[in-house]
């Protein structure tokens, strides 16, 4: 069974976004770079699918760092607000074969019927249908509200930060609303890249 891994890019001071969900500078280091990340497998092309995109380029340690994390991804764990706010990246997952909402509301009638995505009331719930989707591949949990949630039931098992040297202050928390105390092991993985730094922790159990 694959690790959970609850992961995003975050600021110095902890924030996925704004308070309007602007990110700001927090993805520059995306595009800034001469290497390009290219999809493995049935993919085959670019990992940015978006209208018009012309893929990610990072630093070169930041690709040797992202490109393997992603091709290890089978299924992400998101929230309904994060869904809604992506209109569920129109049904093509940028990472991974499969999406896991955690919602309390049903797949939006008539949405992208062919788009592998599963709507699951409940983390416990969706955690268990992710990994079996996953296989032995990776359950990357997006962070913020549910992210905190899942970590805060004991389903996570490593916390990952591309942390981008800004400050915002105030806005959307990588943990969300968590408010208990989780310890973590040293970082296994400090790589750093030009405007971000890429760590990782296991949970400490």
């Amino acid at each position: 069974m694959g690790a959970v891994i609850m992961h995003n890019v975050v600021s110095v001071d902890g924030f996925i976004a704004d308070k309007n969900d602007g990110v700001g500078p927090l993805h520059d280091w995306y595009f800034s770079g001469d290497t390009k990340l290219t999809e493995t497998g049935a993919g085959d092309g670019d990992y940015d699918h978006s209208e018009g995109g012309g893929g990610f380029r990072l630093s070169r340690a930041s690709a040797a760092y992202v490109q393997p994390v992603w091709d290890s991804i089978g299924v992400i764990v998101m929230g309904r607000g994060f869904f809604d706010l992506m209109n569920g990246w129109e049904g093509r997952p940028p990472v991974g074969d499969h999406v896991v909402v955690v919602s309390h509301r049903p797949k939006p009638e008539g949405w992208h019927p062919e788009a592998s995505y599963h709507f699951v009331d409940g983390v416990k719930a969706a955690i268990e249908k992710a990994q079996e989707l996953a296989g032995d591949r990776v359950v990357a949990v997006s962070a913020g509200e549910v992210g905190g949630q899942i970590l805060a039931a004991g389903l996570v098992d490593e916390v990952a930060m591309d942390v981008a040297p800004v400050v915002f202050g105030s806005g959307k928390r990588f943990f969300g609303s968590f408010d208990g105390q989780q310890q973590l092991e040293d970082p296994h993985v400090v790589v750093q890249g030009n405007r971000v730094l890429h760590l990782k922790f296991k949970v400490r159990r």
